[in-house]
């Protein structure tokens, strides 16, 4: 399989999955695909064209040609300058590896990933809080995101696998997608009474089993096994952590209980003040669910082989 069509597939993959519907973002791509033709030459030079076809800024090729034949993959949830060596070393000793899939985002989609935050906004909108106030909260979230990554050396991994030539590319959200509608689905359909019951079908799924055997499994933040779940909103794409004052909103519409990745000190007091309880599933957990449900429907369509590092762990269904 080609780098490219890997790359196009994952894209074409998290557009179907993502849970403001696929209507909402060919229209999004169509603006700015209107926005892209009113620009100048200059304008144009410097602007990122993945974006006319690829709404997740935070999923690119990192390096290596879209026609290179890729048959041998080595994928991580986090796969920085020390995986990119071990990528290396592996090959040395003999184990075919010709591409590199990072998870968590490096290079440029690491530098501009806040800008899939946007998408929170149609997600808050779906259960019940007003458009304008969920685009206003997380516009100052949003700002704050990008000013904590812009310190950052992006390019280091990157520039690392291109010296040793081996072609690495990052899937965020459209894997942050797959395990959102995964577990939305279930809730949906299984309709927890409390929230010890949605504990019950965490631990079911195996990558979360997994994750409890490795003491980092689900866990009530908010709340006790014994309370009552309400509404279910699974809440595990768009980037990162949102607003804190959205808890607010939220405890204003009929969502009763979040099941999250991961919730700071800071949004866990927000939760609490506001009655919101919070089920966190575990952010690499479900960063495994997300990822092997995508590698699922790929390797339908061809025989990868994958090599698991960095806190991935190959589950098939």
């Amino acid at each position: 399989m080609k780098l490219g069509e890997i790359y196009r597939f994952a894209v074409e993959k998290g557009m179907e999955k993502d849970p403001r519907g696929k209507k909402k973002i060919l229209d999004e791509l169509k603006k700015v695909k209107e926005k892209y033709e009113k620009m100048d030459k200059k304008e144009k030079e410097g602007f990122d064209r993945e974006k006319l076809t690829n709404p997740y800024a935070d999923t690119r090729i990192l390096y290596g040609e879209i026609d290179r034949e890729i048959k041998n993959v080595l994928v991580g949830v986090d796969m920085e300058v020390g995986e990119v060596l071990a990528a290396e070393v592996l090959k040395n000793r003999g184990k075919k590896i010709e591409l590199i899939i990072s998870h968590h985002p490096e290079g440029s989609a690491l530098a501009s990933f806040y800008e899939v935050m946007h998408m929170q906004a149609d997600i808050l909108n779906k259960y019940g809080v007003p458009i304008n106030v969920a685009e206003d909260l997380l516009g100052e979230r949003i700002k704050e995101v990008e000013q904590k990554v812009m310190p950052a050396n992006h390019q280091r991994a990157v520039d690392l696998a291109r010296l040793l030539d081996i072609p690495m590319m990052c899937i965020h959200t459209p894997a942050d997608n797959h395990v959102t509608n995964y577990l939305q689905g279930i809730m949906d359909k299984k309709k927890p009474q409390t929230l010890g019951d949605i504990l019950e079908i965490l631990n079911g799924i195996p990558e979360y089993k997994e994750g409890t055997n490795l003491h980092n499994g689900p866990k009530i933040m908010v709340g006790s096994k014994e309370k009552r779940a309400g509404k279910v909103f699974v809440d595990m794409t768009g980037g990162t952590e949102g607003s804190q004052k959205i808890f607010e909103r939220l405890s204003q519409t009929d969502v009763g209980t979040i099941v999250g990745m991961h919730l700071s000190i800071e949004h866990t007091k927000e939760a609490v003040k506001n009655h919101i309880n919070v089920v966190i599933a575990g952010h690499i957990p479900s960063d495994n669910l997300g990822l092997n449900l995508l590698f699922d429907e790929l390797l339908k369509k061809e025989k990868l082989k994958i090599t698991a590092l960095s806190g991935f762990r190959r589950v098939e269904r």
